[in-house]
């Protein structure tokens, strides 16, 4: 091993308390030590199925993914809403119209491209 990168003062048993009650010692350079997360709890070494947040970025990630799939079905709804009025506003006869005036226009261009 390397000389000198480790601490000098490795001489404290460290009393190692976890926010969820469990406590245990190991060696260290402090005589306590607070942490979020042991074994005890860990949905590792448990098996349980539940998110380990301490600061809400889960709840938070999820608030926006819902905000963001409810606009998205309003977007959806609106759209489908504005193609509706828009084939419902035109009728028939109208529609009709247009396509004579497109065809109309596309003879015309041609005429004109082969002169």
């Amino acid at each position: 091993m390397k000389q000198g990168i480790h601490p000098s003062n490795w001489q404290h048993d460290c009393v190692v308390t976890c926010s969820c009650g469990n406590t245990f010692v190991t060696g260290g350079i402090k005589k306590a030590m607070q942490i979020d997360i042991c074994n005890a709890c860990h949905p590792f070494f448990t098996g349980e199925m539940r998110f380990v947040d301490r600061q809400g970025r889960v709840d938070k990630f999820q608030k926006k993914m819902q905000a963001a799939q409810a606009a998205a079905a309003i977007a959806a709804n609106k759209a489908k809403k504005a193609v509706k009025e828009k084939v419902e506003s035109k009728s028939y006869k109208q529609i009709l119209v247009e396509q004579q005036a497109e065809l109309k226009a596309k003879k015309q261009a041609d005429v004109t491209a082969e002169n």
